[in-house]
């Protein structure tokens, strides 16, 4: 599939699969979407010290960059986990501006060791930052209890429907520690129903820029 980069309406970048016309992120503002809805309205729901995150989409590695500047602010002990099936390329990752659209000088260097770092292994991006990359299909996660949190930051209903489905949202729910909480982009009444039928507490919020509301859901 042909991929391109793009500029996003708040000046960062992101990549759009031409065939789909599909971006990986908000094409309103992929800086501003990904601290409204995972910021916001999910790392900040936390008082831990320590938190152990799952990322299903790590993408661009953008919401894995603005949870490591956030969780050094704050002196966080991050385990983060994101799950792939078609990793960026580097030459991809070097043309997103990111590092220079969030005024991120100091991070650059593990940014792209985000990127360069193993699939299947863990790697130490800072002494507080652990990360662990795998590429598989969402349809293979099988954790039980291992996450505080999950972004959950899949291609859209629109051109993956079964990414969107009850069967994913149960693995989920087994994924989170009891309190632990999902944050989403997306509001589509199907996918609130799919995670209230599998035993979730859904909030509606208020969207990012370019969207009404967003979803949030409990264990």
């Amino acid at each position: 599939m042909e991929r391109k980069i793009i500029t996003t309406g708040d000046g960062s970048k992101t990549i759009q699969i031409t065939d789909w016309n599909e971006q990986y992120h908000s094409i309103h503002g992929a800086v501003q979407e990904a601290y409204h809805v995972f910021i916001k309205n999910g790392l900040d729901q936390f008082k831990n010290d320590e938190i152990a995150l799952l990322e299903v989409g790590f993408g661009t590695g953008l919401n894995a960059l603005i949870t490591l500047s956030e969780a050094t602010k704050r002196g966080l002990k991050i385990q983060y986990e994101g799950v792939e099936a078609f990793p960026v390329s580097m030459e991809e990752v070097e043309a997103l501006n990111y590092i220079e659209t969030l005024n991120l000088l100091s991070f650059k260097e593990h940014f792209f060791l985000m990127h360069q770092s193993a699939w299947g292994k863990r790697q130490k991006i800072t002494p507080d930052f652990l990360l662990f990359k795998s590429q598989s299909d969402f349809q293979e996660i099988a954790y039980q209890n291992l996450f505080n949190l999950i972004y959950f930051d899949a291609f859209g209903y629109r051109v993956q429907p079964e990414l969107w489905s009850e069967a994913i949202f149960e693995k989920m729910f087994r994924a989170l520690k009891p309190g632990g909480i999902l944050v989403t982009y997306s509001a589509k009444g199907s996918v609130r129903r799919a995670m209230q039928a599998v035993g979730f507490n859904v909030e509606r919020l208020p969207g990012p820029p370019g969207k009404r509301e967003m979803l949030r859901a409990t264990k």
